[in-house]
């Protein structure tokens, strides 16, 4: 009787064998150990059909609440339609150059004012008094200042997503451990270096909280100018179909705008854990 050996490398698996990676990437969630999973779409789900056969029985018109069905109908024709997608294009500009003018903004000022304290004592004030004001009864002021066009959509967005930005800058550039900051000083570090070593890796967390604040606030503002005054964008959309009583229509676009929101969260997330991924899902500054 003949026996044949197989070749298997000594102390390892066999070629064909997954490695733990791989396993842990084939493992199945246990819905036992993330009930979210099963408990997220099953909301989502009886939520729905609740909303489309229970509301009508109830004497709610479809003009005040219209079913998901005529939602999703309104959502595909709006799809569909070239014009659509002009007014979106429109809002994500208007909000994506908002946020950049207003997060590079909060972080210029930010960093002046935590490094330098004659800054902070001279333009707290002001900013605290600034802050006071509500952001959406500046408007129509930026309307009259900077016309219907893109500018003045641009400027509200950068304000509103401004001052979330510019406290978490600020306060985790405050945050950095004193004692390391006093051991660098101890081997005559500049404080250059004890910015980039020590107080700039600790706000990164907080800066990233920022980021995925003001990226919502920089779509709302957008949306609030739109409402003032344009003759372009998902706001202007959301006018006329409030005009016209497509109130279908305007849940759908509100589908549309959450769908954005989400979109930016979720790539300010993905960028966060590469870059910062030892922070944590809870440090955040709130405006």
């Amino acid at each position: 009787m003949t026996t044949h050996k197989t070749d298997v490398p000594v102390g390892g698996p066999a070629p064909d064998a997954p490695t733990g990676a791989r396993r842990a990437r084939l493992r199945v969630p246990d819905p036992r150990e993330r009930p979210e999973l099963l408990l997220v779409p099953g909301v989502f789900v009886a939520v729905m059909l609740f909303w489309e056969y229970a509301i009508r029985p109830m004497g709610i018109d479809e003009y005040v609440l219209p079913k998901p069905s005529q939602i999703a109908d309104a959502l595909w024709r709006q799809l569909t339609d070239d014009l659509f997608w002009g007014h979106l294009q429109v809002t994500v500009q208007e909000a994506l150059l908002g946020f950049v003018f207003g997060v590079g903004a909060a972080l210029v000022l930010g960093t002046a004012i935590s490094q330098v304290r004659l800054v902070e004592r001279t333009l707290m004030p002001y900013i605290v008094a600034f802050q006071t004001v509500p952001k959406v009864a500046l408007a129509p002021l930026f309307v009259v200042w900077f016309g219907f066009g893109m500018t003045s959509k641009v400027v509200m967005a950068a304000v509103i997503s401004f001052f979330p930005m510019l406290v978490n800058v600020i306060e985790g550039l405050r945050s950095a451990d004193a004692d390391r900051v006093q051991m660098l000083k101890a081997f005559r570090a500049s404080r250059w270096q004890v910015f980039r070593m020590v107080q700039f890796p600790t706000a990164l967390p907080f800066i990233f909280a920022g980021l995925d604040i003001g990226i919502v606030f920089a779509i709302l503002g957008a949306v609030v100018g739109e409402f003032i005054g344009a003759k372009e964008g998902l706001g202007y959309l959301l006018l006329q179909t409030n005009y016209n009583f497509d109130i279908a229509g305007m849940f759908a676009v509100l589908l549309v705008l959450s769908a954005l929101g989400l979109l930016a969260h979720f790539v300010i997330r993905s960028i966060q854990k590469r870059v910062a991924f030892w922070a944590q899902q809870n440090t955040v500054v709130a405006s």
